[in-house]
């Protein structure tokens, strides 16, 4: 049986945590940072984990990191 493929997009995006759960940078910070106000700015700083259902997709695109 051949093997699975990695999502590119997927790999570039997304880490897994020791327990298996998804950790991803938030969006909104990648240009326009004038028009954010600071608390947002200040709030999408580092990384969050995603929900189970949005994890539940990420796992199907990366079937070998788990």
């Amino acid at each position: 049986m051949p093997k699975m493929k990695t999502k590119s997009a997927a790999k570039k995006r997304f880490k897994f945590t020791a327990t298996g759960k998804v950790k991803v940078g938030p969006a909104g910070k990648r240009h326009g940072m004038i028009k954010r106000s600071t608390k947002f700015i200040r709030e999408t700083a580092g990384t969050m984990v995603l929900s189970e259902a949005d994890a539940k997709i990420v796992k199907k695109y990366m079937p070998y990191n788990r």
